[in-house]
């Protein structure tokens, strides 16, 4: 059976459950996600979301309130009148009126295993712990954060190098099938709920410039995983010397390593770094204005030797 839909999401994440959905045939009454950004050197070009861009190609009605508290955005997104709602990292706030309004309620596809990461940055929160293991869950929203009891589940194993934007792509496909089966069930009437687990709540607050830079003092695990969980953006960072002062340098990629010596020394030519406990091996950097680069390449440029230290 298929159902009027208003659909809410803003990054490439979401953009796969919008395509599966519109594929198996729901009417998508309307998409809201963020506003379009200031973008160019003097932010007189507007920036529209993954989602808006998708959404205008198939030809269906955008809208990006920038707060879902005023009286007028209520009262739009009322007048849809859609059986429910499908949020998938939207970005705004849904207060309980809008939360209420769609008969069969808000459905939110959540990346990770309620209630452990609820929150922001849930993908990249799992590997920078070292988290074995991940998923992807369907939830009734409800004004809580993360909260709502859950209907269906899918488990994935985290790779031992898998950084950040490869699980977020593994997900968003996983995502996308799972939301498109929960809401054929919801049509059929036969979607259950179980409530989320008391125990074991984590919460994955957004990730803060303060926690992007590499110490090198810390072990290699908690190096290696926060590299990875960084990676490819915001990316992880360590200061290299340079004739113009430290320059800023990304790891995106690396792996352990065996070796020893003063946290954050260079220990061989292949670049593998000591850390407070083990090493690491840098395979992939990225230096500020320019493109990723392997370890041998930029070791061309860098010409960083045994002993080098790194900032």
């Amino acid at each position: 059976m298929s159902l009027r839909l208003v659909f809410m999401g803003t990054p490439e994440f979401s953009v796969p459950v919008l395509t599966e959905l519109v594929g198996q045939g729901h009417e998508i009454a309307a998409v809201y996600t963020r506003a379009p950004k200031p973008a160019g050197r003097r932010g007189m070009e507007l920036t529209r979301t993954p989602v808006h861009r998708l959404a205008e190609r198939l030809g269906l009605p955008v809208m990006t309130p920038r707060t879902f508290r005023d009286a007028d955005t209520l009262a739009g997104f009322k007048a849809h009148q859609a059986d429910a709602a499908i949020v998938v990292a939207y970005g705004l706030i849904l207060p309980k009126a809008a939360l209420d309004a769609p008969p069969l309620g808000c459905l939110n596809l959540h990346a990770s295993l309620l209630p452990r990461w609820r929150g922001a940055a849930p993908i990249q929160r799992a590997i920078m712990a070292g988290d074995a293991e991940t998923g992807v869950m369907v939830m009734r929203m409800e004004e809580g954060l993360d909260t709502g009891p859950v209907a269906m589940v899918e488990r994935v194993a985290i790779g031992t190098d898998e950084t950040a934007g490869e699980l977020h792509d593994r997900l968003s496909t996983l995502g996308a099938d799972l939301m498109a089966r929960a809401v054929a069930a919801l049509g059929r009437g036969g979607l259950t709920f179980q409530p989320q687990a008391e125990e074991g709540a984590l919460y994955a607050p957004k990730i803060e410039k303060a926690e992007t830079r590499v110490d090198w003092g810390t072990s290699a695990a908690e190096i290696h995983d926060r590299i990875r969980g960084l990676s490819p953006f915001p990316g992880a960072w360590f200061e290299l010397a340079g004739p113009r002062g430290p320059e800023r340098v990304k790891v995106l990629r690396a792996s352990r390593a065996d070796g020893a010596g003063a946290p954050g020394e260079v220990l061989d030519d292949r670049l593998t770094v000591a850390c407070g406990e083990g090493a690491v091996r840098l395979l992939e950097l990225q230096r500020a204005g320019k493109g990723p680069v392997d370890a041998a390449s930029f070791l061309n440029g860098a010409r960083l030797g045994p002993g080098a230290r790194l900032g």
